[in-house]
């Protein structure tokens, strides 16, 4: 068991699960999260990065395995993003031991650094609600239902609150405000998108960066793209392509990992002996993944 808490949060590992509880303090999105449960089978890699105040501890997580990451598209800043830890002077040592263990567990399960084709986190507890700007999303798992505050235009507030079921939906798009560009929390309909923009869109949040809790909007993003029917990730797609496409009748095959480098794999051999030697692998553990590297090579 590898622990390390820290007032940003606790991450725990037990040789199959990096369980992550957030600070009381933490970034909002962070909060409505709440605790996480990530399967080793779901990452890609873990690294420590060191700095004058202590450091970061980082999770990369297969591509397509989180419907969260899916939804930000990579535009998630470190104090939201749930798979960053910030570690204290004092726990460095921690946060390498922590590294190290995940890393292990990584090699001994053979776990492939490439994407896969369907989420293997489940999407946020329901219900979910977030957003702000003009309005607040919220979704229970049937339906999308967005209310308007007394600063949205007219043509959304005349009808009053939209609701509209999951069936309705093709996908979903979040996009925070940067800069002096406001930002939008969008459902595209299955009958077609629309073309207004999101100040006039009664399918979009518009979204002003004025405070953290805008940021909110997108979990329920991910709520709903986890939810969708039929639905997978559009792995490694072009910024501007659709956030979500239907999936295939049968499933696209695994992008095999890069092949490694022989001088890393012999690194890894050389740490592995000195974990058997310590007691840290039993011989089981020991045997398996040597053969792991050695199929490699």
């Amino acid at each position: 068991m590898a622990e390390i808490i820290q007032r940003d949060g606790t991450w725990t590992f037990d040789g199959e699960t990096v369980r992550i509880v957030p600070g009381g303090k933490a970034h909002p999105v962070r909060l409505a999260l709440g605790e996480l449960a990530v399967p080793v089978q779901a990452l890609a890699g873990v690294s420590f990065e060191p700095d004058r105040k202590g450091g970061r501890l980082r999770l990369r997580l297969r591509g397509g395995a989180c419907p969260v990451l899916r939804a930000a598209d990579g535009r998630l800043k470190d104090g939201a993003d749930p798979y960053v830890l910030v570690v204290e002077k004092d726990r460095t040592g921690v946060a390498e031991y922590f590294v190290d263990e995940v890393r292990n567990a990584l090699l001994i399960e053979q776990v492939p650094e490439g994407p896969v084709d369907r989420f293997l986190l489940p999407g946020p507890a329901l219900p979910v609600s977030g957003g702000g700007g003009d309005g607040t999303a919220s979704f229970d798992g049937e339906t999308v239902r967005l209310t308007w505050n007394w600063k949205a235009e007219e043509s959304k507030t005349a009808s009053g609150p939209a609701s509209f079921p999951l069936a309705r939906i093709a996908g979903v798009r979040w996009l925070p405000a940067i800069g002096l560009e406001n930002g939008y929390l969008r459902f595209e309909p299955v009958d077609g998108p629309v073309s207004a923009p999101p100040k006039y869109d009664p399918y979009s949040l518009e979204l002003w960066g004025l405070s953290k809790k805008e940021y909110t909007a997108v979990v329920v993003a991910a709520a709903v793209l986890a939810r969708l029917p039929q639905a997978r990730t559009a792995l490694d797609g072009p910024a501007g392509a659709p956030a979500l496409t239907k999936a295939p009748e049968e499933p696209a095959a695994p992008v095999p990992p890069p092949a490694d480098d022989h001088d890393v794999l012999l690194r890894r051999l050389r740490e592995l002996g000195e974990l058997h030697r310590a007691g840290v692998l039993t011989d089981e553990e020991f045997s398996t993944a040597k053969q792991a590297i050695l199929s490699r090579m």
